[in-house]
């Protein structure tokens, strides 16, 4: 084993083992990993959230038990093949040793440690960012069309995983008709490829195609509850805290792509980044869509700052290179991550809220930040909800209702009755089972709507009770109601073949 396989190989043990020390275990899983572990249970070309592709992780996952070292394993895995592939880049573009570490401790201490804790599509759709600006950069190098039929598949992958990677295009397509490389379009080879891509996505164009291109709606949807509080300021200039550690590296990339002889036909890359962040910002794109562009950057600009870095006194700059993406590190460390008490988080709120950490996409800031709230109170809700279940008669013909898909999602991870909660958001509208008449429901309530839940719905049923409710005060669903309503005096059936309808008809 030589020893840059060596440094490898500990460079991607420590990212595995970061990615376990930094979670405390004081917090559940986040809302969106009980929705994409679901989902592995209700195999499909599409969902209404995101593409087939995490269902298809999930259901790997559900095989090898569904425990909590394997819903955290994947997403560190994704990483790690994101430092194994800055890694190689460094090597085609023949970087020394210092090179390689540099790049790959500019990776590994980025915000890719704190992305790659949850279990969501974010994790692989960097990979697959990283992967194909890997495979443009070898195809520019050898001119071979085999990169091109490879670079289809890898791009169709990325987007069954997340139509975000469809930027990389836009910001790329461009590109290649500014430089030399315009050229490829004159070639058979390339339209062999988008062939091969839209061969391989075509399952899920179908599929959207079929149940009226939810995407569109989910667009909307987003656009009208989460990207309207997006300033596009704010887009631009956190993108600087993303790869924080790194930026000398990463602008000593836009100078050697601009200026640096031996890069001189790797041009399109600095105009490939000014068009893909000038179209996240018109589209007022949330700032983490955008983290996928910059690994390959931290392999260029690796290269070059090893290079003119190895005479002299400035050889001395190295280890200061690498060592400033640790030492900042180190206060990122104490605000970034799940590692604090929420009690904690309080007690120093100060130091989350001047980083704007506390701040969640309704646009006003809260006791802890979102996605640490977002994994609270899970467990309580799913114990909960199992003793309110085990009190009804017939409880057989009961029916999980919730609000949303974190809470529905969360019952089902959680839940010892083997329940199968169901809400009318997200992917859930789809899979209520109607082939039954309930005589029961469990209604989970948030806490904004609770107060009208038995007014409206007990003239349903026999008996109506408030059973229970979420009191952890740091979890997003405080005061989430639990509602036991049994005796059913209509088919509740039919109310829910009218909601789904309702919901449809709007999108």
């Amino acid at each position: 084993m030589t020893k840059k396989t060596t440094i490898l190989i500990a460079f991607i043990g420590l990212k595995f083992l970061l990615q376990f020390l930094l979670l405390s275990s004081e917090y559940d899983l986040q809302r969106d990993e009980y929705l994409h572990l679901d989902q592995a249970n209700h195999l499909a070309w599409g969902y209404l959230s995101v593409p087939p592709f995490t269902s298809w992780t999930s259901y790997i996952i559900q095989l090898l038990g569904k425990s909590f070292f394997w819903i955290k394993f994947f997403p560190a895995f994704y990483g790690a093949l994101t430092i194994y592939l800055v890694w190689k880049a460094i090597e085609e573009l023949d970087g020394n040793l210092f090179a390689l570490i540099l790049g790959a401790t500019c990776v590994l201490f980025s915000a890719l440690l704190r992305l790659n804790t949850l279990y969501q599509p974010n994790s692989f759709d960097i990979l697959s960012w990283t992967f194909l600006y890997f495979i443009l950069l070898k195809f520019i190098k050898t001119d071979h069309a085999k990169w091109l039929y490879i670079g289809a598949c890898v791009f169709a992958i990325g987007f069954l995983n997340k139509y975000n990677i469809v930027f990389l295009l836009i910001g790329l397509l461009p590109s290649l008709l500014l430089t030399e490389h315009r050229k490829i379009f004159l070639k058979t080879s390339f339209y062999v490829a988008i062939f091969i891509a839209l061969i391989l996505v075509s399952p899920n164009l179908v599929w959207q195609y079929e149940n009226n291109f939810p995407v569109f709606h989910h667009l909307k949807q987003l656009s009208e509850t989460q990207l309207v509080n997006v300033n596009r300021f704010d887009f631009l200039k956190n993108q600087l805290l993303f790869f924080i550690g790194s930026l000398i590296v990463i602008f000593a990339s836009f100078y050697a792509l601009l200026f640096y002889k031996p890069f001189n036909k790797y041009r399109l890359f600095i105009y490939s980044i000014f068009f893909t962040l000038a179209a996240f910002t018109y589209f007022k794109a949330k700032d983490y869509y955008a983290i996928g562009i910059y690994p390959i950057y931290i392999a260029f600009g690796s290269v070059y700052l090893a290079n003119i870095l190895k005479e002299g006194w400035t050889k001395y700059l190295q280890p200061v290179l690498i060592a400033v993406p640790l030492l900042l590190f180190i206060p990122i460390y104490h605000v970034a991550f799940p590692n604090k008490s929420p009690e904690y988080i309080v007690q120093h709120s100060e130091n989350y809220k001047k980083l704007g950490l506390l701040r969640w996409e309704d646009g006003k800031d809260h006791l802890l930040p979102q996605d640490f709230a977002d994994m609270l109170g899970w467990k309580e809700l799913a114990l909960k909800v199992d003793s309110v279940y085990l009190s009804l008669p017939n409880k057989n013909n009961t029916l999980i209702l919730c609000d949303n898909y974190g809470q529905a999602g969360a019952i089902n991870y959680y839940t010892k009755q083997k329940l199968r909660a169901v809400s009318f958001n997200a992917d859930y509208m789809n899979w209520f089972d109607l082939s039954k008449k309930y005589e029961n429901v469990v209604r989970v309530k948030e806490a904004e709507e609770v107060n009208e839940e038995l007014q409206e719905t007990s003239p349903f049923f026999q008996n109506s009770i408030l059973a229970d409710s979420i009191t952890n005060k740091y979890a997003r669903e405080y005061g989430t109601a639990i509602f036991a309503f049994t005796g059913a005096k209509i088919d509740i059936r039919e109310r829910i073949k009218d909601e789904i309808n309702e919901k449809k008809n709007y999108r």
